[in-house]
């Protein structure tokens, strides 16, 4: 029952920001200096969740106000990973994982939430993302654990597999509890640091903050305005999905979007010249083949993008655009195409940034078969707000 010893922690897919986030150093102050205006922008870094966060702030800020919002968000990124790291063995999420079956657990409001919407994101892609798949990718090797680099057997992969699937967890979200009822490890690291971006705006938000860029290991959000005075957007750059550099392959505007992006060339592992994904897909247990490499989705809330980032990744280049356009997604594909690579844009993305933008970058348009129904809104469109590639920024 108790395999959470045996199990590691899989927060992060890369994405990254580069470009000129200058910001200043934010040493302890004395209390002389808390009313000393700060000139933007102000940026924040540390680390969260075995990655990186960077807050960087255009509103105007005194030394004491930036010292205190530095302890709000970092609270609430505490909170979140409280409750949600599988790198902590006094996590909410740890208990649930060693809790008896068939047992319901009380859980916090935003555990549930976010079970929520990975299942939500589960049913809708026809189960290309799960999140009780934490013992099957272990399997692989992958994870921040020292595990041996090894091709597990079909047996292992058999056994493993029987146990997968978003039917082995029920969630009760009017009485706030939820349970397993097969022996699954329950692993959110394809939407908890999407959750955890979404709460550090939500609190800055709640602070009267209009201008400014979350980013939590890739997982990105903006609001408002790089420079109000110029009205000049924060720039987000796409990264082209090779090894070894981080190189922009389109500079995107965003405004009050947040955007997560998932790649499958950052973490893998090689066996007699074979290349293995981190990219698990839940349906089959392996790693996936396909030569689509990179899946950017805009959404106004970054864990339903950062779940549906991993959903798209999974299921390859035709599905994934395929359910981007059941569920209007704005999506951006980077799919292989030899020594190349082809960039594809979902009918929502295209609706959303423009058809001049998209043909400037020199993006591929897909569009709804004119044959199907309207498109009725899903709940990860609606869902409002409470990023392996990269995704630059500034």
């Amino acid at each position: 029952m108790k395999k959470a010893v045996e199990r590691t922690a899989r927060w992060g897919r890369a994405l990254i920001v580069t470009g000129s986030l200058l910001g200043l150093g934010l040493g302890v102050a004395g209390c002389s200096e808390s009313d000393r205006p700060l000139e933007p922008p102000v940026r924040f870094d540390g680390n969260i969740f075995g990655t990186f966060y960077q807050v960087t702030i255009m509103d105007p800020l005194t030394q004491g106000e930036s010292l205190e919002l530095e302890e709000g968000f970092k609270a609430e990124l505490e909170s979140v990973d409280q409750a949600m790291s599988t790198y902590r063995d006094d996590s909410e999420l740890i208990a649930f994982n060693e809790a008896p079956l068939d047992e319901w657990q009380p859980l916090s409001n935003e555990l549930i939430d976010v079970l929520a919407i990975s299942q939500s994101v589960a049913e809708a892609s026809h189960g290309a993302f799960d999140i009780t798949v934490g013992d099957l990718v272990n399997l692989w090797s992958f994870g921040p654990g020292a595990r041996p680099e090894t091709v597990p057997s079909d047996d292992a992969l058999s056994e493993e597999l029987a146990q997968v699937g978003i039917d082995a967890l029920e969630i009760d979200t009017q009485n706030m509890q939820a349970r397993r009822t097969r022996d699954v490890f329950v692993d959110l690291s394809g939407v908890a640091k999407g959750h955890g971006t979404d709460r550090v705006a939500a609190y800055l938000e709640q602070q009267g903050l209009e201008h400014y860029l979350v980013n939590i290991g890739g997982e990105l959000i903006a609001r408002g305005l790089r420079d109000e005075e110029e009205q000049t957007p924060w720039q987000i750059g796409i990264e082209v999905p090779e090894n070894g550099q981080q190189r922009a392959q389109h500079i995107i505007p965003l405004e009050s979007m947040s955007v997560a992006t998932s790649g499958d060339y950052r973490n893998y592992f090689e066996v007699d010249g074979q290349r293995f994904s981190h990219t698990i897909d839940p349906r089959t247990g392996r790693p996936v083949t396909h030569q689509l490499a990179s899946v950017s989705v805009f959404h106004p809330s970054n864990a339903w993008a950062d779940a549906w980032a991993t959903a798209l990744l999974v299921v390859g280049e035709q599905e994934a655009m395929q359910l981007a356009i059941e569920n209007n997604l704005k999506v951006l594909l980077l799919v292989r195409d030899g020594e190349q690579w082809r960039s594809i844009a979902s009918p929502e993305f295209v609706n959303y940034f423009g058809e001049t933008l998209v043909n400037e970058l020199g993006i591929e348009q897909r569009r709804a078969p004119a044959t199907n129904s309207p498109a009725t809104d899903s709940p990860a469109t609606d869902s409002p707000a409470p990023a392996d590639p990269s995704v630059i920024g500034e």
